[in-house]
């Protein structure tokens, strides 16, 4: 099978083992690298430009709220030379506690993001730029990523409402090389399935309470247990929240189980259009590094 793209993250005192892990992920044969916006993922792609060789790479997101367009177009550019054309610019405009702790003020997620997707094409001086991949939800992202960027990419995307998310694409972008088309799934490899469910519950917790994910979710048709997550919430009730989390659910927007129902699940995601799935590694039993050694013996050739 077609191995999936990882997420990789490099936190304060372990940045040098990180791209030591980024050399094995590209050495086993895995499709690419994301990184997402905290800890600096711009930083760890204008280092994964000089620290790997072949495989592909981006950010997944960088928030669009944090530098000036023309410093982001200034680096993308810059990574996108160096690393002779690996490097997707994954762009978003994050969520409202984020804009709350940065205290910065956004206006219209939709014309912002046509905006900013418009600055950096304008921006002098600049060089060539990396393809532009628009993080989305719902489906006035996805039609404004299919008149504007080269690409887009879902976190914690629903599977059985990709047929229906995908066709706002053109025919063109969802089978073509050329349109990136991307989802970061939370993932937890362990024989003892029920261990790795509970540990992908506590990782959606943080998005169920968030207007914009909980408001997909409902277009992907998980109406009832959007409801219950906001009266718990609203009743200061959160300790319940990953109890009303669904089976069903759970397992269209995550991957946890044995090895085998991992690959299985890949697979599933390719299937449902999804041309590069992400996977984000946790473990029962220990951190990132911990996860990464287990995500590589479950797809060790």
């Amino acid at each position: 099978m077609k191995k999936p793209a990882v997420s990789l993250v490099a936190v304060p005192g372990r940045r040098k083992a990180t791209l030591e892990v980024a050399q094995e992920i590209e050495r086993q044969g895995f499709s690419g690298i994301y990184c997402p916006s905290f800890a600096d993922g711009l930083g760890l792609c204008l280092a994964l430009a000089m620290q790997t060789n072949e495989i592909r790479f981006g950010t997944s997101i960088a928030n669009i709220y944090t530098r000036h367009v023309s410093e982001f177009a200034q680096t993308a550019s810059w990574i996108h030379e160096l690393s002779g054309g690996r490097f997707d610019f994954g762009v978003g405009v994050s969520h409202g506690p984020v804009h709350k702790a940065l205290g910065v003020e956004v206006g219209r997620p939709l014309e912002d993001m046509r905006k900013f997707v418009e600055g950096l094409r304008a921006t002098p001086r600049a060089g060539e730029l990396p393809p532009i991949v628009l993080a989305t939800l719902r489906k006035r992202m996805i039609r404004l990523a299919s008149e504007t960027a080269e690409g887009i990419v879902w976190a914690n995307g629903s599977r059985s409402h990709m047929e229906e998310s995908l066709a706002e694409l053109t025919p063109e972008q969802r089978t073509s090389d050329d349109f990136f088309i991307g989802d970061m799934i939370p993932t937890c490899i362990s024989d003892d399935k029920a261990a790795a469910a509970e540990v992908m519950r506590r990782t959606l917790v943080s998005y169920s309470l968030l207007p914009n994910y909980n408001n997909y979710w409902i277009e992907a048709g998980y109406e009832e247990e959007m409801a219950t997550i906001r009266v718990a919430a609203k009743n200061g009730d959160h300790d319940k929240i990953t109890s009303l989390m669904t089976d069903d659910w759970l397992a269209d927007v995550t991957l946890f189980g044995t090895a085998a129902e991992v690959r299985d699940g890949v697979e599933a995601w390719y299937a449902a259009g999804v041309k590069t799935p992400i996977l984000v590694p946790s473990s029962t039993e220990g951190g990132q590094m911990k996860a990464l050694e287990e995500l590589f013996t479950a797809f060790k050739e």
